[in-house]
């Protein structure tokens, strides 16, 4: 999905950067080239970043879980 109109920044390009390193939404943008202009797409950015951060410390809690 297009999050991004102005950038044509997907989902995937956003879940791409976080993979990368990018932790924050400032960073995310950065990277992706997402909110450089109108800005309207901030918020479901911002929700995609918690999203994948929600994602990554599951994961880190079963894999500690595991141990």
């Amino acid at each position: 999905m297009i999050v991004c109109q102005c950038g044509v920044v997907s989902d995937r390009a956003i879940a791409a950067a976080f993979a990368g390193g990018a932790r924050t939404v400032s960073a995310v943008c950065r990277t992706t080239g997402a909110a450089q202009d109108c800005g309207s797409c901030i918020f479901t950015v911002k929700a995609l970043v918690r999203q994948h951060q929600e994602q990554e410390s599951a994961a880190l809690e079963i894999d500690s879980a595991a141990s």
